[in-house]
């Protein structure tokens, strides 16, 4: 596991003033973010019955937490994310086009090696919104990105003028920067695609990546992405540069969701046609399910950022090793 601590840190707010401002911060980007996107609030479930293919299967290698309910004989799943059960809310809510929903999604991620930026926990704001057919383009997955950015760019500016010790940390970019993952590779054919991240994000600031899952010229893909809920030509992830630990930091991961050609496409080209039995899938190939634009955006992670924040542990109780433990006492760091 790599920590690193930069040189000569210090949290710009101590414990106490860092859980008000993360409070704060929330109240103020859910209503940022439900204004400029029209969302209304809804309760998640933190589990859900695996034989449904509701849990979102993230790149396909990572086991979800499982156990048994023996009231009801279910094998229930804690969610990865929720990006299939909002859009199964949305039909179930009978929300109309322009109208969307967003609420608290926290899940257990057993696979994920912690890391400044990563955690076995995982906090976010799922979100989830009723499009019409001819939304389903990439002008109207841009304009979606550009108001989510102006959405960070406002709670930042507020956080800064209550607590003003958070002006030392640098201004999120308003300005976003739209870039294939097929032009990252164009660019730079030798580099990995964490290294191509880092270096479009270093130079742009706050950049959207497009095309996530399918296969690039190269034979290779960007990153993996489930083939069940974005379309792989129409998602993406929002890039931030973190000028504190000096690397691309996703904030995140969304996209236009799959229509029934599109899914009966990627479940082909990702060897997963089993999964047409399952009832999310029978509901969407049959055309049943709303089209929607949706993702997740981490609650940590944004407190991360916005509160000039080393490590996701600052701004997050979890569950870290004995050298990660070792390392952030002897530096200082308070971890939750």
């Amino acid at each position: 596991m790599s920590i690193v601590i930069p040189e000569g840190y210090r949290s710009p707010l101590g414990i106490y003033d860092t859980q008000m401002a993360i409070g704060l911060l929330h109240r103020l980007f859910e209503d940022n973010l439900a204004a400029a996107l029209n969302l209304s609030r809804v309760s998640a479930p933190l589990f859900v019955d695996g034989s449904t293919g509701l849990n979102d299967n993230l790149t396909g290698v990572e086991n979800p937490v499982e156990f048994r309910i023996p009231a009801t004989g279910t094998e229930a799943q804690v969610v990865h994310s929720l990006a299939k059960w909002k859009r199964m809310a949305l039909y179930r809510y009978k929300f109309y086009p322009g109208k969307g929903l967003y609420t608290d999604m926290n899940a257990i991620r057993r696979d994920e090696t912690p890391d400044n930026l990563h955690s076995v926990y995982v906090d976010q704001w799922d979100w989830e919104k009723v499009i019409t057919e001819r939304d389903r383009t990439l002008d109207y997955l841009k304009s979606t990105v550009i108001d989510i950015v102006r959405a960070i760019c406002d709670t930042q500016d507020t956080l800064q003028v209550i607590y003003p010790k958070l002006l030392q940390v640098p201004k999120i970019n308003r300005s976003v920067k739209f870039i294939t993952t097929q032009e990252l590779e164009d660019r730079w054919p030798d580099k990995t695609p964490r290294e191509r991240e880092n270096l479009i994000t270093q130079e742009y600031e706050t950049v959207f990546l497009i095309g996530i899952g399918g296969t690039l010229r190269s034979g290779e893909k960007h990153d993996g992405r489930s083939p069940d809920y974005d379309d792989w030509s129409m998602n993406g992830d929002i890039l931030l540069w973190n000028s504190l630990l000096g690397c691309a930091f996703e904030i995140s991961s969304m996209g236009v969701r799959v229509d029934p050609d599109a899914l009966d496409k990627q479940l082909r080209e990702a060897g997963c046609e089993d999964r047409r039995e399952l009832l999310y899938h029978k509901m969407l190939l049959d055309g049943l399910l709303p089209q929607t634009i949706g993702g997740g955006i981490g609650q940590s992670r944004l407190s991360m950022i916005l509160l000039g924040k080393a490590h996701i542990g600052e701004v997050q109780a979890s569950v870290w090793d004995a050298e990660t433990l070792r390392v952030c006492r002897e530096a200082g760091v308070a971890l939750l």
